[in-house]
This record gives structure tokens, C-alpha cells and sequence, in this order.
């Protein structure tokens, strides 16, 4: 045992020390808490960002929902570094944002609606320069994205055409007939826009040309309310209306983890890719409708899919083995020759203890048979004898025994012989003495 320990016990210590040293390397674990950009906490964003907050629990990743007042706003708090993800609408980013933020898909249509007052008779974006037209507050997704219309429209639209009600209160104003149209870029299912889409005074103006204008901006694309899906039986709408929607992404800091990454590009097929009132089962999420560049770890999903690992492992120890992976091959591969020249070292050690011994029964040997008188011989075979003992103690594996026993048979014959040296010797003093 004393021998195994001697062996094996530095080999296992190489190990522990390597392996510390490869965990050191390795890439950091994921964060335990991530902060989650979302919107108001009566909006679509922050329902879905709860969704996903109840998706990374399952793997014990904490999400703080940040209430905002939108897009811009998120946008902002991922430049700053006071969210690591939020939902975005398509069409907002600007390129010194593509410097810094990545999208991993676009996740579900965000209508453009345009509503409109039936008397003020405006048949198109472009009747709405000279009404009073509210798209939003500044910093809204509505605003900028109403803005962006008008520019493509072109030329400068009055500032009446760009007054700042918004959500409930703009819905209010356009029904009081405050205002004579109103924007919102929000979900058909949000309930200002359901009561508008109802109202027999008010107009759904539609966007006859929303595949040229999704041609211009990438994260814009083109779908149709279709006849009667709001009511069937009282059939609203009365006739299909195509429209225009922005395609809302999941944008994240370039320095998000790719493990954090990989749980929400997980979530996202889940929480996206039923059906809906715009899409088909199965089109979201999708990585083409963004404006801001895939990391690369969505390239990677969308591409090959979940990881091996994760097939067949929860998030910790699928991640785990994902980041120790790369120094534990080497580290294995280094250390298979150390595995391999133990044994070696250790038989030659057991054997040395028998083997050390024969250097000192060739010594006494040839003092045996040098020895010319009693005493000499005496001291020879005492000393053999004490040698003999010694190796009877020798604590050796029971496969090396046969060679312990060789060694003490050999010990036996060079007393032996030394014992016949003496005799002869007796005997030819007591011829000459006759």
C-alpha cells in the first residue's frame, strides 16, 4: 500500500493540481442574475419578458423585469449596460447600436396601426400630413417608427401631424374627436386597439403598399388582418387589411453570456412559435427579420440547433462540461502517458526492494570465500543470517512473493556454501595436523 501511495499518490496530486488549473482557465460560469428590459407592465413586452423569467428559473438564472417606456428606452439601457436583454421593436436601431448590440431573432409582428376619424376621409399615409395626427411621445417605438413613415412619404410634415398622445389616452382623443388620427405600434390583442378596431366611427387605414415599404427596412414586414378575425359573426373587420408591421427582436448586449444566450434562444421556440393572428406556426422565431447582427451564438443555434450537451443534460452541468471541454482533452491527453508509466514505476520499485538485497549477498559471497580463518567466516554467516531475517520481513504484493522466495533460497545457498568453505578448511588443517 505504502508502495501504491508513493506512486500514485503524486500522480493523483499532478491530476488535482491540473485540473485546478484548467478550471482556472475556463471560461467564467454564466451569471446567476440577469436584468430583462421589457415595458410598461401593462404591455405585451412585459408579459412576455415574464415568460421568459419563468423559462430561466427552470435553470436557476434569477430575471429582473425593468418597467420602461419602451423601445428607445430599452435600447438604451443595453448601451448602458443597466439590461443585458430586452425586446425591441424592428426599425429603431441605429448603426453606432450595431456597434454594440446583438439580436438573436425577431420573436412576433408588431402592427402599425393607423386609425382614423371615418369623416376626415384620408385614404392613405400620405392624407395625413395636414390633420392632427398623434403618433406617440418622444422615445416611444410608435413615434420613431410614424417618423420613419412620414420620412419615407417624404418632405417635412407639420408639427400638428406629430402630436405626442399615445396608448389609452391617444384612443380617448381620437374617439372625443380631439385628434383626427392616432398610431400605436402594439398586439391586436391590446384592449385600445381591439376598442378601435369595434368602433363604428373609426377607420383602419391600410398600407397597400407594406411589401415596398418592408423591402426598405429589414425588420419590417408586410401581413394582412384578415376578414372577420377580430369577429366573426359581426364580421370585423368587413374586408382583409393589409398592413404594415415592425418585427419586435430579442437585442442583447455583444457581451451577454453565450449560456444566458443559449436559454433564451431555448425559451424563445417555445414562448414564439405558436400561432398567432399574423403568422403561421413556426415562422418566429425568425433570425432573417432583424436589423441589428445575430450574435454569434444565435448563428450557432439557428444553425445546428440546441448543443449535444444540452440534449442530454440539464443547463449547469450541460454548461459546464461546454466550457471545461476544451483544457480537459488536452489535460487527459497529457495525462494518459503519466497513467500509463505508473504501473512500470511501480513494479520497478516493489522489485527494487527484492533486487537491492542481492548486491549485499554478492558482497558477503565473496567475502565468504575470501574469509581465512573462523572468524572471518562467523561474521559472514551472522550477517547472513540477519539478512535472511530482514528479507522474511520484506512486505512485498502477493504476485512478487516468488521472487522474495527466490532471494531467501539464494541467501540459503551462499550460507551453504560458505558453511562447506568452512569445512573444507577444517578438514584439510585436520589432515596436516595427522
Amino acid at each position: 500500500m505504502k508502495d501504491i501511495l508513493k506512486v500514485y499518490g503524486p500522480l493523483a496530486l499532478l491530476v488535482a493540481i491540473s485540473i485546478w488549473v484548467a478550471l482556472a482557465l475556463i471560461d467564467p460560469a454564466p451569471p446567476s442574475r440577469v436584468t430583462f428590459a421589457a415595458g410598461n407592465s401593462g404591455g405585451a413586452y412585459y408579459a412576455l419578458a415574464q415568460e421568459y423569467a419563468d423559462r430561466l428559473a427552470e435553470s436557476d438564472v434569477e430575471v429582473e423585469i425593468l418597467e420602461t417606456r419602451g423601445s428607445l428606452e430599452n435600447i438604451e439601457l443595453l448601451r448602458s449596460g443597466r439590461a443585458g436583454m430586452a425586446f425591441v421593436q424592428g426599425g429603431l436601431a441605429t448603426d453606432d447600436d450595431r456597434e454594440t448590440l446583438n439580436s438573436l431573432a425577431g420573436m412576433f409582428h408588431e402592427p402599425f396601426w393607423v386609425f382614423v376619424r371615418s369623416e376626415a376621409a384620408i385614404d392613405g399615409f400620405g392624407g395625413l400630413r395636414d390633420v392632427r395626427f398623434a403618433i406617440g411621445p418622444e422615445g416611444s417605438g410608435t413615434r420613431a417608427l410614424a417618423l420613419q413613415m412620414q420620412d419615407a412619404w417624404g418632405g417635412d410634415w407639420p408639427s400638428p401631424s406629430q402630436s405626442i398622445e399615445s396608448g389609452q389616452a391617444a384612443a380617448s382623443a381620437l374617439l372625443a374627436g380631439d385628434i383626427d388620427a392616432a398610431a400605436f405600434s402594439a398586439s391586436m390583442n391590446a384592449p385600445y386597439v381591439q376598442r378601435l378596431i369595434e368602433e363604428p366611427g373609426i377607420a383602419l387605414l391600410p398600407f397597400d403598399r407594406a411589401p415596398a415599404l418592408a423591402r426598405r427596412t429589414r425588420a419590417l414586414d408586410p401581413v394582412t388582418l384578415y376578414r372577420g378575425i377580430v369577429d366573426l359573426e359581426a364580421d370585423i373587420p368587413a374586408a382583409d387589411v393589409p398592413l404594415i408591421a415592425s418585427v419586435a427582436q430579442l437585442a442583447i448586449r455583444e457581451n451577454l453570456h453565450p449560456a444566458i444566450q443559449s436559454l433564451l434562444l431555448e425559451a424563445s421556440e417555445d414562448i414564439h412559435a405558436g400561432n398567432s393572428a399574423f403568422a403561421n406556426a413556426g415562422e418566429f422565431p425568425a433570425p432573417e427579420l432583424v436589423d441589428m447582427p445575430l450574435s454569434s451564438e444565435a448563428e450557432r443555434f439557428w444553425k445546428n440547433g440546441p448543443s449535444f450537451l444540452r440534449n442530454y443534460f440539464s443547463f449547469q452541468i450541460a454548461n459546464f462540461l461546454e466550457r471545461a471541454w476544451v483544457f480537459l482533452i488536452p489535460l487527459i491527453t497529457l495525462l494518459i502517458p503519466l497513467i500509463r508509466v505508473a504501473p512500470p514505476i511501480y513494479r520497478w520499485r516493489v522489485r527494487r526492494k527484492i533486487y537491492v538485497w542481492y548486491s549485499d549477498l554478492r558482497e558477503l559471497e565473496a567475502r565468504g570465500r575470501e574469509a581465512s580463518n573462523d572468524e572471518a567466516r562467523d561474521k559472514v554467516l551472522d550477517e547472513l543470517s540477519e539478512l535472511q531475517k530482514e528479507v522474511g520481513e520484506l512486505d512485498v504484493p502477493l504476485s512478487y512473493t516468488e521472487e522474495v522466495y527466490h532471494l531467501r533460497s539464494h541467501i540459503a545457498f551462499v550460507r551453504n556454501l560458505v558453511k562447506g568453505l568452512y569445512a573444507r578448511d577444517a578438514g584439510e588443517e585436520a589432515r596436516h595436523t595427522a
